[in-house]
């Protein structure tokens, strides 16, 4: 088997050719696939258990989160095809409609977690700076439908992967693409940037925008539902904490793998176009660059579930309570947490 698995799958036209030295990644991938997958199941099935069999009134927040939830669990049914293989150095032994299906669950997973994440922080954006107002903005029904809308705009975007990605067979293994066929490469790099752009840089904006007003708002002196100290200290804390969560798991996840990506996509373009510019030596350290973000992007699916019980007050507290015997119900002051 030739380990060299890039200067025969990613980079083998003519004067533009470069042989790279991939073992690292048929190790990698799949002991990081293997974990994502094992603790990905777990934790996404405990959140579908509690979403559904432990929330009787479904607020805008768990319905986003609950599409959310079956973008991870779709692709990570997913993973144990890549496991086998990443293990079996680059020989595909399933078919070509196969391959297309994983590599579209792949990126539909990725931007459809990106943008459900962005309908979440939307909606905590308006129920602290606008708490008033948000209570005709924000309805069940309007988050069912915005869900509608994400995942259309998802399928639509992600369509063209159903063309780009498909298998090639040489004289030792099928490869099943990543990216595309050689000669479609400079077609998948346009259709990639655009949607690196509408589905990532974009959405990313607007999350740093919205969390950003969002602390400012929290740092208000004064700022609290209803006036109450108490209340309203513990909304910030728990509200600084989920953004800074947020923050991190996003920018852990997702922006290593789109900067890496970018790079590899661009050097890589631009040893075609003329190799005198790019060395190999360079084109090879954005190459693992780029995969070695690439178990980062899917650990995604195990980082959103551990966020919905993070914020997720209302149904976190509902699953403790019908895990415990009853006692008498203490009351509560209304929050505008219960909101948000």
């Amino acid at each position: 088997m030739n380990a060299s698995g890039l200067n025969l799958t990613e980079n083998n036209s003519r004067s533009d050719f470069c042989r790279f030295n991939e073992d690292f990644k048929f190790i990698l991938l799949p002991v990081s696939y293997t974990l994502v997958f094992v603790v990905g199941l777990a934790l996404n099935f405990t959140a579908l258990f509690v979403m559904v069999f432990r929330t009787k009134h479904w607020k805008p927040s768990t319905i986003y989160m609950f599409n959310l939830t079956m973008c991870d669990t779709l692709y990570i049914f997913t993973l144990p095809f890549l496991i086998f293989y990443y293990a079996d150095e680059n020989d595909w032994p399933f078919t070509e409609p196969l391959c297309k299906m994983i590599r579209f669950l792949f990126y539909s997973n990725l931007y459809g977690s990106i943008l459900f994440m962005c309908c979440i922080s939307l909606h905590r954006f308006v129920g602290i700076c606008f708490p008033v107002r948000s209570l005709s903005w924000v309805s069940t029904r309007r988050a069912r439908l915005v869900s509608v809308a994400v995942w259309a705009s998802v399928l639509f975007c992600q369509g063209p992967v159903l063309y780009f990605s498909r298998t090639s067979t040489t004289t030792k293994q099928i490869i099943c693409y990543d990216t595309t066929s050689p000669e479609l490469f400079d077609d998948f790099l346009l259709y990639s940037s655009v949607v690196s752009v509408l589905m990532f840089a974009l959405p990313f904006m607007v999350l740093m925008v919205c969390y950003g007003l969002m602390v400012r708002k929290l740092l208000e002196p004064g700022w609290g539902p209803g006036g109450e100290v108490l209340t309203a200290q513990r909304t910030k804390q728990k509200s600084v904490k989920m953004i800074i969560i947020v923050l991190a798991a996003f920018m852990l996840c997702f922006l290593p793998f789109h900067l890496t990506r970018s790079l590899y996509y661009s050097l890589r373009y631009l040893r075609k176009v003329d190799p005198t510019q790019v060395s190999c030596s360079l084109l090879e350290s954005s190459s693992v660059a780029y995969k070695v973000t690439r178990p980062l992007a899917s650990a995604n699916s195990c980082v959103d579930p551990i966020l919905y019980f993070l914020a997720g007050q209302g149904t976190r507290s509902s699953f403790i309570r019908k895990s415990r015997p009853s006692s008498p119900k203490p009351t509560v002051s209304p929050d505008v947490t219960t909101r948000i």
